[in-house]
C-alpha cells in the first residue's frame, strides 16, 4: 500500500518501483544526489538491471503528484556469491562480523533528490523496504564519514560493522553497517 508523505505544499507517495522500467530516472536521482558522471552511470545501469533479476529483489519509489521519481531504493536478499559480499566479506571476518552476511536483507542503494532531504523520504523509504523483509536484520555499505546519511542509518538502529573497506575503483573507503529487524522508529 502506497504511503503518503507530505512536506510543505509538495505531497510524495512511496509505494513499490519497477526499477528495471524506471532505472534512468532513478539513476538520474542517484547521479544528483551522489555526483555520478555518465560513465558512472553507464556501469550503474547494468548493474541494476543485472540486480534486479536477483530472486528477492525489490524496489521502493518517491514519487510527486505530477510522476516525478525524487528517490528510491532497493534491496534484495544478501547472497555470499554476490560481489558486493565476496569484496566485504574480509572486512567483516576481521572483525568477526561476517555472519551478517547469511540471512541479511541487502540495501544495495537508497537516494533523494538534494531538494527532497531532509524530509523524511529516505527513512519511509528504508524503513518500508525492510519492514516486509523476511530475513531478521538488514545490512549496507556507505561512505566511511560522518554524513547525513550515516545519521539516519543509525537513528534506525544500524552500527558499523567493518570501516575502511576499499572497493575496488571507488576512490573513497566505506563503512558496513547492519541493524536487527524491524528498523527503529522515532518516539514521538
Amino acid at each position: 500500500m502506497p504511503h503518503r508523505s507530505r512536506t510543505d505544499d509538495t505531497p510524495v507517495t512511496i509505494g513499490p518501483l519497477d526499477l528495471r522500467a524506471h532505472v534512468d530516472e532513478a539513476l538520474a536521482v542517484q547521479a544528483h544526489a551522489f555526483g555520478l558522471s555518465d560513465d558512472e552511470i553507464a556501469v550503474r545501469r547494468q548493474i541494476v538491471l543485472r540486480h534486479m533479476t536477483y530472486p528477492g529483489a525489490r524496489a521502493l519509489g518517491a514519487t510527486t503528484d505530477t510522476g516525478r521519481l525524487v528517490g528510491f531504493v532497493y534491496g534484495m536478499p544478501n547472497d555470499r556469491t554476490h560481489w558486493w559480499s565476496t569484496v566485504v566479506e574480509p572486512y567483516l571476518r576481521a572483525r568477526g562480523t561476517d555472519h551478517w552476511l547469511d540471512d541479511s536483507f541487502v540495501i544495495t542503494e537508497l537516494h533523494v533528490h538534494p531538494g527532497y532531504q531532509n524530509r523524511g523520504i529516505g527513512r519511509t523509504l528504508i524503513t518500508t523496504i525492510t519492514d516486509s523483509a523476511v530475513q531478521p536484520r538488514s545490512i549496507l555499505s556507505a561512505i566511511d564519514f560522518e554524513s547525513p546519511a550515516r545519521g539516519l542509518y543509525r537513528s534506525l538502529g544500524y552500527d558499523d560493522l567493518a570501516r575502511q573497506v576499499l572497493f575496488p575503483s571507488a576512490p573513497k573507503p566505506y563503512a558496513v553497517m547492519g541493524a536487527p529487524l524491524p528498523l527503529l522508529r522515532r518516539i514521538a
